[in-house]
Parts: structure tokens; C-alpha cells; sequence
């Protein structure tokens, strides 16, 4: 296992390199400045030629980008250019709000894509497994940002049941109740893209397993159709699905910046977006190394968690 983790972060530097290069490079050569946007189409050209050489915007591009690496490496990111407030301190604030929206949207879809993905599979062939497949086609089909949309004119416009946006009521102390409330309308909308996929391949895995020879040595035996299903099968088809949960890391984290946008949610996704209007270069640096380092983590937790379901990959045997 050290040796799968020693492989894994060995893969990530140069990917992490060449993540912050190509971001570097298309940020700085995309049209506009933070000067000109903050400052104003009445500033003179002197106002801006200031501005420009005290964040360092003057020098050629290879500079910028070596120096702001050699800073990150020494774990400085900058300030932001629009506060000058520490980018790290951004970004931990926002973090929590992100965490809270991933895992909750996460741990929905997982729980209820699998449950359903299993009475698929149990009912192969018949009306309710088409139905169910259905639906999850459906849910991965709908635009996110439109159903957000709806969703808040259905719950919080015309219902009143739920809050329309935001981390927690203002004017209000914190409440965990308040906060779970305003969680439900963005998990929800976060997680259905999630549970059409996990529903697919709980599905799909498990009626594989389900026409393997140990499965009709089992039944053969006389067990009944549910210990088959869930003491072997569903052993089995667990492994492939919890490759899945890892790689949908990276699918929870792009989507989050659409949802929290539509649910003012101030979270990473939220954030990378302001700044990238801002044209905020170390704050849109920062965010994207850090779900860049959040990717890396969630494929890593994936292989770790196969080493740990196949004991035959700990061992090298197939």
C-alpha cells in the first residue's frame, strides 16, 4: 500500500506542475487586466502602469509564473488583488462551505443511487427496473442550473418551505438546523448527476456478478436468492463502484461552482467564479490548486480503498 501511495503523489507533482502552467498561461493571456476592471475606465495610464508593476504585471509572463511558483512552493499563495487579504485565508474560508456541500451531496447520491442500483438489478427485466433506469437517465439528463432555478422558485418562491440561497439566515446566530436547511435544495441538485451514475453501476455490476459461476454454485447449494444476492454479489460489486466514488470527485467540485452560483453558496466553486471576473489571478491560482490537490486526493482514496476491498491486488495475484 506505502508503495501505491509513494507512485501516486510521485504521479501528481508533474501533473500539478503542468495543471498551474496551463491555468497560469490561460488566465494572464485571456483579454482584460485586474487593473482596468478595478480602477476604472477614469484612470490614466499612469494609474494603471502603477498598479500593473506593483502586483508584478509588467514582467514577461515566464517571470510571473516562476515566481509566483517559487512562492507557492515555500507555501505562500499570494494575495488577493482586489483586498490584498492572504490568499490562504480566502480559501479556508471558503473550504468549509464546499466540504459541507460535496459530502452531503456525495453521501446522498451514494446511498440512494446504490439502494435503488441493487432493486434494478434484483428486478432485471421488469417494469420497475425500467422505470428506475429511467429516472436516472433523466436526472443525469436535466441541466443543473436549471433545475436550481426551479427549485427555488418551487420551494422558496411559491412553497416558502426552504431557503433560497446563502449558507445561513441573516441577522440570525448559527444553528446547525438552519444550516442542514439550507443545505437540502443544493445537495440535492448537486447529487442527481451522481445518483443517475451510481445507480448505473451498482446496476450494471451487480447482474454481472449475478452470472458468475460462484453465484450458481451458491444458489445450486440451495441459499436463498437474497443471501446470494447480498453475502456474494453485492461483495463483489462493490469493489469496481468504490473506483467510482473517487473519480467523481473531480464531477462534485466542477459542478459546484455552477450550484453555488445559482444558491449563492459561498463555497470554492462560488468563489473561483467571482475571481474570475475579477480577473483576481492569485485567488483563481489558489482555488484551482487546490481542487487540483482535492482531485489528486480523491483518485488516490479511490486506489486505496480498492487495495482494501481485493486483497488480491495487495498481493499481486489476479
Amino acid at each position: 500500500m506505502a508503495r501505491i501511495v509513494a507512485r501516486r503523489l510521485l504521479q501528481a507533482v508533474p501533473l500539478l506542475l503542468l495543471l498551474s502552467l496551463i491555468s497560469f498561461a490561460l488566465l494572464h493571456l485571456a483579454p482584460g487586466d485586474p487593473a482596468t476592471l478595478l480602477y476604472g475606465l477614469e484612470a490614466t495610464p499612469q494609474d494603471l502602469a502603477q498598479a500593473r508593476a506593483r502586483w508584478g504585471l509588467d514582467r514577461p509572463l515566464p517571470i510571473q509564473y516562476l515566481k509566483w511558483l517559487a512562492r507557492m512552493l515555500q507555501g505562500d499563495l499570494g494575495r488577493s488583488l482586489v483586498d490584498g487579504r492572504p490568499v490562504a485565508t480566502i480559501l479556508a474560508e471558503r473550504l468549509i462551505a464546499t466540504l459541507a456541500l460535496a459530502v452531503s451531496a456525495e453521501a446522498l447520491a451514494l446511498l440512494v443511487g446504490v439502494v435503488l442500483g441493487i432493486v434494478a438489478a434484483a428486478h432485471a427485466g421488469s417494469g420497475l427496473d425500467r422505470t428506475l433506469t429511467g429516472l436516472a437517465t433523466l436526472a443525469y439528463s436535466i441541466p443543473p442550473f436549471w433545475l436550481g432555478l426551479l427549485f427555488i422558485l418551487l420551494f422558496s418562491v411559491q412553497l416558502g418551505w426552504l431557503p433560497a440561497g446563502g449558507l445561513t439566515s441573516a441577522a440570525e446566530p448559527f444553528a446547525l438546523p438552519d444550516l442542514i436547511r439550507h443545505l437540502i435544495l443544493p445537495t440535492i441538485v448537486l447529487a442527481l448527476p451522481l445518483f443517475a451514475q451510481f445507480v448505473r453501476y451498482s446496476r450494471t455490476g451487480l447482474l454481472e456478478e449475478l452470472h458468475q459461476g460462484y453465484v450458481r454454485v451458491a444458489r445450486a447449494k440451495g441459499l436463498g436468492e437474497r443471501a446470494v444476492l447480498f453475502r456474494h454479489a453485492l461483495r463483489n460489486a462493490a469493489i469496481p463502484l468504490v473506483t467510482v466514488v473517487g473519480l467523481t470527485v473531480p464531477q462534485v467540485l466542477s459542478g459546484s461552482a455552477i450550484i453555488e452560483t445559482v444558491f449563492a453558496w459561498p463555497g470554492l466553486g462560488r468563489l473561483m467564479v467571482e475571481a474570475a471576473f475579477q480577473r483576481n489571478y492569485s485567488v483563481l491560482m489558489g482555488d484551482i490548486l487546490l481542487v487540483g490537490l482535492a482531485v489528486v486526493g480523491g483518485s488516490l482514496l479511490a486506489d486505496l480503498c480498492y487495495v482494501l476491498a481485493d486483497p488480491r491486488i495487495r498481493t499481486g495475484s489476479s
